[in-house]
């Protein structure tokens, strides 16, 4: 809030007093801003776009819990970031009629943080982790107890005199949102009721969230534009609405009408993502690996030199993508560019390729047919 000095200038003095309340008001409505972006998560199940197999299998216990008037059964929720892993959990709890606490594994330290959250659960309320798989092992033992029995065991004092206090609670639902289901403890892993896997996302399933959500946005756009920023999210509904918020402050500043094929292309170039949904690092080292090293097979950490990022960054960032369209493969001796890549990029496909495969010179025939 600005300072008004009592020490004015005398044309300041001379301008009318303007009202208080006018003087408190903000430029930016933070309660109008944040209404427009919770319009892009949908409200209901009916409203969620994808993963049909997905919604069949809630519905149906969705329908199963409301007849027989019991709480949603635990569900784990597990697949690559940006799929909708939240907005699920809020559908539920909007199509249950009752409330969603969300929180995240790392935010819950204490046994008395989960403590906490549990008593103030209300009947039927949804309980929302995220990556999940992040818990303490102190925290993972108090939720067995709850997610089983609706029961909460405090242990009261130490040593000899420690007892054990069983505290009631109401029964409730667990979403868990985890992307690395394997390091989940089998314990919990093993107490949800349902556990259900987000896939990527196919092209026409993205054309239609973008232009959903180009409609929340109050942005005009061709199907032509909606498939384009398509084409180049990498399957994920996160990346996609991103885009599209790119794209429309392109053509708010150096274009005019609604976003076309055409404007969405050039935008998106201008941003370094291209038609695959590559951005500049992922052509960098693909670019690299060909150029340096003759397509492969190159290691991890030569790869982290040449390039300049860090080995888990490549690992865990560039990789999974370039290996899920089929850009990379990993073998024995390295990693190694595909011929897709080399067409992709404008380069000649060397000779030692076989069935898109760089060919290495094994002794063993056996490792040259597991690759």
């Amino acid at each position: 809030m600005a300072i008004i000095s009592s020490q004015q200038p005398p044309e300041d003095r001379a301008r009318p007093a303007r009202p208080k309340a006018e003087l408190l008001q903000s430029a930016a409505q933070p309660s109008e801003l944040s209404r427009q972006e919770e319009g892009l998560r949908p409200q209901q199940l009916g409203e969620y776009i994808g993963q049909k197999a997905l919604k069949e299998v809630l519905g149906i216990a969705i329908q199963a819990a409301q007849s027989r008037r019991e709480p949603l059964d635990h569900l784990l929720l597990y697949g690559p970031p940006g799929l909708g892993k939240t907005t699920m959990a809020l559908i539920l709890a909007q199509e249950m009629g009752v409330a969603c606490k969300i929180t995240t594994a790392p935010a819950i330290e204490r046994p008395r943080d989960i403590a906490g959250l549990l008593v103030n659960l209300k009947a039927g309320d949804v309980l929302f982790i995220d990556e999940i798989h992040r818990l303490s092992r102190v925290t993972e033992e108090i939720l067995y107890p709850a997610m089983e029995d609706s029961r909460l065991d405090i242990t009261i004092g130490k040593g000899q005199s420690a007892r054990i206090r069983s505290i009631p609670l109401q029964p409730f639902t667990l979403v868990g949102a985890t992307t690395r289901v394997g390091a989940l403890a089998s314990p919990l892993r093993d107490r949800f009721g349902l556990i259900q896997r987000l896939r990527f996302y196919e092209i026409d399933e993205l054309t239609q969230i973008i232009v959903r959500t180009a409609a929340v946005l109050s942005t005009e756009i061709t199907p032509a534009g909606a498939e384009e920023i398509a084409r180049r999210a990498r399957g994920t509904p996160r990346i996609a609405n991103r885009l599209l918020k790119r794209v429309r402050d392109y053509v708010q500043v150096k274009a005019s009408g609604p976003v076309s094929g055409e404007v969405a292309a050039e935008a998106l170039e201008l941003f370094n993502v291209d038609p695959c949904g590559l951005d500049w690092t992922d052509r960098r080292l693909l670019t690299m690996m060909i150029e340096n090293f003759g397509g492969g097979p190159v290691g991890l950490d030569t790869m982290a030199a040449a390039t300049g990022e860090d080995a888990q960054t490549i690992e865990e960032v560039y990789e999974p993508y370039l290996l899920q369209i089929g850009y990379l493969q990993r073998t024995p001796r390295g990693r190694v560019v595909t011929a897709a890549a080399c067409r992709h990029l404008g380069y000649d496909v060397p000779d030692a390729f076989v069935n898109g495969i760089m060919r290495l010179n094994f002794n063993n025939e056996e490792q040259l047919r597991l690759m």
